[in-house]
């Protein structure tokens, strides 16, 4: 039998494997992933997000942000986002390119009310993230749904990377019907 690494189906199923994982547990590498977009200006921009949700049915994955965060502006201008995890004790790196979609309001209700109390103090942050402060704790948390977004990312393309023994790379995407390729690492 071989290891999920040694073949294209089960490197694929482990990749989707761990966002699954990484929606629904704290203790996955998945579930912070790193999303860059590119800014309105150009420039490549990176954060942290907690994935809330995989779907490899619909090659889906979904993260929450607040819609007065950069992020949004740079979707606005460039809707299509990267992901990437490092898991160390697998060994894997996964990268992930995205179309996204932005949903608010009542579409997204249900993830709202969802949310713990706690987690909803994330939304509404006055002033409004990346704006100047005069101290560094001089800022308002005080819950907004009106503030709250779904970003739906359509997974096209990923890059996954084990980095075993042996160094095996491969690509899926949804062009070639997730079937893959092995690349030169």
């Amino acid at each position: 039998m071989s290891e999920w690494f040694e073949t294209l189906p089960g490197l694929y199923d482990e990749v989707w494997n761990q966002l699954a994982q990484g929606a629904a547990r704290k203790d996955v590498a998945a579930q912070q992933p790193t999303l860059s977009t590119i800014s309105p200006d150009g420039w490549p921009e990176s954060r942290t997000v907690v994935l809330r949700s995989a779907d490899r049915s619909r090659s889906r994955l979904d993260a929450f942000t607040d819609v007065k965060s950069d992020k949004m502006a740079s979707l606005a201008s460039h809707p299509r986002a990267a992901l990437h995890f490092w898991d160390a004790e697998r060994a894997l790196q996964v990268r992930i390119q995205a179309t996204v979609a932005v949903c608010t309001g009542s579409s997204v209700a249900d993830d709202w009310h969802a949310l713990p109390d706690a987690a909803r103090l994330s939304y509404g942050i006055t002033p409004p993230p990346g704006q100047a402060l005069s101290d560094a704790l001089d800022y308002v948390k005080t819950p907004d749904q009106s503030r709250f977004c779904v970003l739906q990312l359509t997974v096209v393309h990923i890059d996954a990377v084990h980095l075993g023994k042996d160094h095996r790379r491969a690509i899926f995407t949804a062009a070639n019907g997730w079937t893959g390729m092995w690349v030169s690492p």
